[in-house]
């Protein structure tokens, strides 16, 4: 679903991509978002954050957008730098967002519909309950998930 902020600005990008290993400029948490999108405004970089639910973070950072991560995003943990990727790709307004890995970081239950693709064809398609429900690759991978969750050293 689009968030009303940037629905309305036009469709450049068919697709959005977010890769498993995360690319984190050496510059503000705003920069990093923005470069999604040619000309965002603040109001477009926010509420794509909002959408990866990543805003609350970023405002609990002294600097809020104006943060400046490290090389590499060294600063941010892994979950807040695929957040960043991911509301990079949100800004871009493109109807599909293709996620180079399952990540424990998304929370796939706010998706319109997940594909699952191996070696270029459809495995599993539907919604995260949907998906959960037939106990197949996908309900795997989610329970694999969370088993890892609970491990200690």
């Amino acid at each position: 679903k689009r968030h009303p902020v940037y629905s309305a600005r036009r469709r450049n990008a068919v697709v959005s991509f977010v890769f498993q290993e995360a690319f984190i400029l050496s510059d503000t948490i705003y920069q990093n978002i923005a470069i999604g999108q040619a000309g965002a405004t603040p109001e477009e970089v926010e509420a794509a954050a909002q959408a990866a639910q990543i805003h609350n973070f970023i405002m609990s950072l002294p600097d809020g957008y104006d943060t400046i991560v490290g090389e590499g995003g060294s600063t941010l943990s892994g979950g807040e730098k695929q957040r960043i990727s991911i509301a990079r790709a949100l800004i871009k307004n493109a109807p599909i967002v293709l996620l180079d890995e399952t990540t424990s970081s998304l929370d796939a239950d706010n998706a319109d519909q997940i594909i699952v693709l191996d070696k270029g064809k459809i495995r599993e398609k539907g919604t995260h309950k949907e998906l959960l429900s037939m106990n197949g690759w996908y309900s795997q991978v989610i329970a694999e998930q969370e088993r890892v969750k609970n491990w200690t050293v």
